[in-house]
C-alpha cells in the first residue's frame, strides 16, 4: 500500500509541476514537435534531437517489461504501455501505482509477449539508444541545451520524464529477474544506472522465460 500511494503522490507531483512550475510554452514548440517527429532536425540541437527520439525507445523498453507483468495483473499494461509514448512517465506511473508484485508467468505466451520477450527486440532497442545517445553527447550543444530546458516547458518536462523514466525502471525490474530465475543480480542493477542503454542491454542478455519455466520445473523435479 505504501509503494501504491507513493507512486500516485510521485504522479500528482510530477503533473502539478509540469502544468504548474515548469517554464512557460514557447511560440514555436508545435513547430519543433513537428519537425523533431518528421526528421527535419536542420538547425537543431542534436542533444534535443536524441532526447526526443530517446523517449521514443523507452516505452519500447518498457513494453518489453510490462506486457509481460500486466499478463497476470487485474489492470491490463497494454493501454498504460501506449499511452507512454504520448506521455511518458505520466501514464507509466499510474501503471506501477496500480498493479502488485507479481515474480511468477503461468500460461501461454502470445505472439505478442513473445515478441516483447525476443532478445533481438532488447539488441536493436540497445543500438538505437548507444547510437542516439553517442550523437546527442558527442554532437551536442550543452550551454545551448541548459538555456532551452530553463525557458522551454517542452525541452524542460521532456527532460524530467526521461530523467524519471529512467529512475523508475528499476520498479519493474526486480519481479522480472525473478520471473527468469536470474541468480546473481548486482551486475544487472548497476547495468540499470545507464540511462535507456543499461535497460535495453538487460532486455537483450536475460533468459527467455521459457527457458525460466523449463529450470524451475527441472529444480522442482529434482526434489
Amino acid at each position: 500500500m505504501v509503494r501504491q500511494i507513493s507512486f500516485m503522490l510521485l504522479w500528482i507531483s510530477f503533473g502539478l509541476y509540469a502544468f504548474l512550475l515548469a517554464p512557460p510554452d514557447q511560440p514555436d514548440t508545435f513547430e519543433l514537435i513537428g519537425r523533431l517527429s518528421t526528421g527535419d532536425w536542420d538547425g537543431i540541437n542534436p542533444l534535443v534531437v536524441a532526447l526526443f527520439n530517446l523517449m521514443g525507445v523507452w516505452p519500447l523498453v518498457y513494453g518489453c517489461v510490462a506486457l509481460i507483468d500486466g499478463h497476470e495483473q487485474k489492470v491490463p499494461a497494454w493501454p498504460f504501455v501506449v499511452g507512454s509514448f504520448g506521455v511518458g512517465a505520466f501514464l507509466l506511473l499510474p501503471y506501477l501505482a496500480l498493479r502488485h508484485p507479481q515474480p511468477t508467468f503461468t500460461g501461454d505466451r502470445s505472439t505478442v509477449l513473445k515478441l516483447v520477450d525476443s532478445r533481438w527486440v532488447g539488441g536493436g532497442l540497445a543500438i538505437a539508444a548507444l547510437i542516439l545517445l553517442v550523437y546527442g553527447l558527442s554532437q551536442g550543444d550543452w550551454s545551448d541545451f541548459i538555456d532551452q530546458w530553463q525557458t522551454s516547458r517542452f525541452i524542460h518536462v521532456m527532460s524530467l520524464d526521461f530523467c524519471l523514466l529512467w529512475l523508475l525502471f528499476p520498479a519493474l525490474l526486480g519481479d522480472d529477474m525473478v520471473r527468469r530465475s536470474i541468480g546473481d543480480r548486482r551486475w544487472i542493477w548497476l547495468l540499470s544506472l545507464i540511462p535507456v542503454l543499461g535497460a535495453a542491454l538487460y532486455l537483450a542478455m536475460r533468459p527467455p522465460l521459457s527457458a525460466a519455466a523449463v529450470e524451475v520445473t527441472a529444480s522442482r523435479a529434482a526434489r
